[in-house]
C-alpha cells in the first residue's frame, strides 16, 4: 500500500484574521449614464493595472504642480494613432516639459503638418520599390537636418523651427512645431537606415549623426533634473529605452541626483527594454516603474484626460 500524508493534522487558520490583497472597498463602482469622466475615473477599482494606472497620473499632476521634470519618449505609433493634439496640448499646459522621439517620428510629424496624412502602405510600396520615396517629406526633413547641422542645432529643435515657419495647412499639429513655440526641447534619437529619409540622395550621416548627437545631449540635460519627476515611455521598444539608460548612468556619472522618480511604460505589449531599461534598472534607487499595457489610441486619450481633470 502507498504511504500518504496525514490531513487530519493540518493546522488551519480563521478567515477572517487572514491578510487580504482585495477587499470590496477596492472594487468597482457603478456608473451612471452621463456621468463625468471624473465620475467614470473614480469608479476604476484600486486593484492591479487600474491602480497603477492613477499612480502614473498622480505622480505626473504632482511633478506638474511642484515644476518638477516629465519626459514623454514616443515612439512613431503615437503620431499615427492620431493622438499628437494631446501631446501638444499637455506640452502648452507645461505638463511635458520635455519630449523625445525616434526617427520615424519626425516623419509621422512632418507629413501631417505637409499635408495632413501620412503612413503609407508598406506592403504595397515594398514590391516595386517605392516605399518611402516620397521626395518632399525627405527634401523637407533632411533639408532641415542639415540646416540645423550647419547652423550647431539638433534635429528636434531645427525641424521644429522649419515646421513652425513654414507655410503647412496643419503645422498646429505638429509635435516638433510645438516643441519650439511652447519652448518645450523636442530630441530625436536616430539609428541610421531605420528610416525612410535616409534612403534619399539628400541624406547627410554626418548630418544626422551630428544633430542627433546634439539632441542626446540635450535629452540628458532634461534627464538630470528628472529627481521627483516622471519619464513616460509610449511604443518604443528599443531605441528610446536604450537611449534612456544611457541618459541615467551619464547624469549619474556627471553627479546630478536622481535617485527618486516615476517612469511608466504604455505600450501593446509587454517588452523587454523598456521593461528593464526604463521601469527597472533607472529606478532601483528609489521611485517606481509601471507597465501600463493597452493599445494608444484607449490609453493614451485616457491618461490625457484624467491628468486635466486633476491639474
Amino acid at each position: 500500500m502507498q504511504k500518504r500524508a496525514d490531513f487530519s493534522k493540518i493546522k488551519t487558520s480563521c478567515l477572517d484574521t487572514r491578510k487580504c490583497k482585495v477587499s470590496i472597498g477596492d472594487f468597482a463602482c457603478l456608473a451612471k449614464k452621463g456621468s463625468s469622466f471624473k465620475g467614470f475615473y473614480d469608479s476604476l477599482p484600486h486593484i492591479l493595472a487600474a491602480d497603477n494606472f492613477k499612480a502614473v497620473v498622480d505622480n505626473i499632476v504632482y511633478a506638474h504642480k511642484h515644476k518638477k521634470m516629465v519626459i514623454f519618449m514616443m515612439g512613431a505609433h503615437v503620431i499615427k494613432c492620431g493622438l499628437s493634439p494631446l501631446i501638444t496640448d499637455l506640452m502648452k499646459r507645461r505638463v511635458i516639459k520635455a519630449v523625445a522621439l525616434n526617427g520615424a517620428g519626425i516623419i509621422h510629424d512632418a507629413e501631417v503638418a505637409m499635408i495632413g496624412r501620412t503612413s503609407e502602405d508598406v506592403g504595397e510600396g515594398i514590391i516595386n520599390g517605392s516605399f518611402g520615396m516620397a521626395e518632399e517629406t525627405a527634401a523637407f526633413i533632411n533639408g532641415a537636418i542639415n540646416y540645423g547641422f550647419r547652423n550647431g542645432l539638433g534635429i528636434g529643435e531645427a525641424l521644429g523651427s522649419r515646421i513652425a515657419q513654414a507655410n503647412f495647412k496643419y503645422k498646429e499639429m505638429s509635435v516638433l512645431a510645438a516643441g519650439s513655440k511652447y519652448g518645450v526641447p523636442v530630441t530625436v534619437h536616430v539609428a541610421i537606415g531605420t528610416d525612410i529619409i535616409h534612403q534619399h540622395p539628400s541624406a547627410n550621416g554626418m548630418a544626422i549623426g551630428e544633430g542627433s548627437l546634439l539632441d542626446f545631449k540635450t535629452f540628458v540635460y532634461g534627464v538630470s533634473k528628472l529627481e521627483d519627476g516622471v519619464a513616460v515611455n509610449i511604443g518604443s521598444a528599443v531605441v528610446l529605452p536604450e537611449v534612456f539608460l544611457k541618459a541615467v548612468t551619464i547624469a549619474r556619472n556627471l553627479k546630478f541626483k536622481i535617485h527618486k522618480f516615476t517612469t511608466a511604460n504604455f505600450d501593446m505589449i509587454n517588452q523587454y527594454r523598456p521593461r528593464q531599461n526604463v521601469l527597472s534598472r533607472p529606478t532601483s534607487m528609489g521611485g517606481n516603474g509601471y507597465n501600463i499595457i493597452g493599445h494608444h489610441e484607449i490609453m493614451l486619450p485616457l491618461l490625457y484626460r484624467s491628468i486635466i481633470e486633476k491639474i
